[in-house]
């Protein structure tokens, strides 16, 4: 009788247990639930209103849409087509992938360079070298505009690719040299004087044992770095100027909704529309991300 009465006692145990253990965390669970629905309401407005006809987001809010959900004569793809139809959008596609893949990879390669040598190089000056670096965070963008474009027009950099790449990789470098500079510099070691007594260089070091070894960390960078090129309408605009044969996407948008912001509505299935590509490169370096960003946090 014993043995058929205590798997009962136990499995009352075990529930009771967990229905304490759901219960402790149940305010925990009910505030992300709240917090995750306020997060992203915003971003259901924008996709509900970008499904709308332009009279009717004019005449009302897109929470109207909730008195007759199941009603779809209330929904269109209108705005999406004019989006993808308009003149120029596939250029403007091109041109933000010729300006986002160099502008992510070149800065990446210098920083992990600069970190290495940060980390594991001795040099004079390199702390203070690396303070200074690290201070250039504190610099507001706006305040190089001019003199960087003026820079540019005697160079005969303004209007081409080669100057929004520059730009980028000076912006996006400080914040690079600091996040790589944390994790490589935390890595044992042992591990790179035992490479450096079996003969290897700093080249051979860095090539095959600091860069496998920090890819989390350089993934993470490089998801940053990518959404802010790829977003970017502020570098683009002072060093692009207005041409359409350089004009990225969020230039292209900009002048698709008119300078008095006339065709707002178009702006939404827009935002969308240039939403794919940073979400199919998060998605895709999402592990690495998680990683690198945590790894800095711990080591750092």
């Amino acid at each position: 009788m014993k043995s058929k009465r205590r798997p009962k006692s136990n499995s009352v145990k075990h529930l009771s247990h967990q229905l304490q253990n759901a219960f402790n965390s149940l305010p925990v669970h009910l505030s992300i639930i709240v917090i995750s629905l306020i997060w992203t309401l915003p971003t259901v407005g924008l996709l509900i209103s970008s499904l709308r006809p332009k009279d009717d987001l004019l005449e009302s809010g897109w929470w109207m849409v909730f008195q007759h959900p199941f009603d779809f004569t209330q929904y269109q793809l209108g705005n999406y087509i004019d989006v993808l139809t308009a003149e120029g959008m596939g250029q403007a596609f091109l041109n933000s992938f010729t300006i986002a893949i160099p502008a992510t990879v070149i800065p990446i390669a210098i920083a992990t360079f600069a970190a290495y040598a940060f980390s594991w190089m001795e040099f004079p000056g390199r702390q203070l070298l690396f303070i200074l670096v690290v201070a250039l965070l504190v610099v507001p963008l706006q305040m190089t505009l001019i003199p960087v474009l003026r820079s540019y027009n005697h160079l005969g950099l303004s209007g081409s690719f080669l100057g929004v790449w520059l730009a980028h990789t000076g912006y996006g470098m400080p914040l690079g040299i600091y996040l790589l500079r944390n994790y490589i510099g935390s890595l044992p070691k042992d591990l790179i004087e035992a490479a450096a007594v079996d003969g290897a260089s700093h080249l051979t070091t860095f090539t095959r044992l600091i860069v496998p070894l920090s890819l989390p960390a350089i993934a993470s960078f490089a998801v940053f770095q990518f959404l802010w090129v790829w977003n970017d309408l502020l570098v683009a605009l002072v060093y692009l100027g207005g041409t359409p044969d350089v004009a990225p996407l969020t230039m292209r948008l900009t002048t698709l909704v008119g300078s008095r912001g006339e065709a707002w509505h178009l702006l939404t299935a827009g935002a969308f529309i240039t939403m794919i590509v940073p979400l199919i490169v998060f998605f895709a370096l999402q592990r690495y991300f998680v990683r690198g960003i945590l790894a800095g946090s711990v080591k750092g």
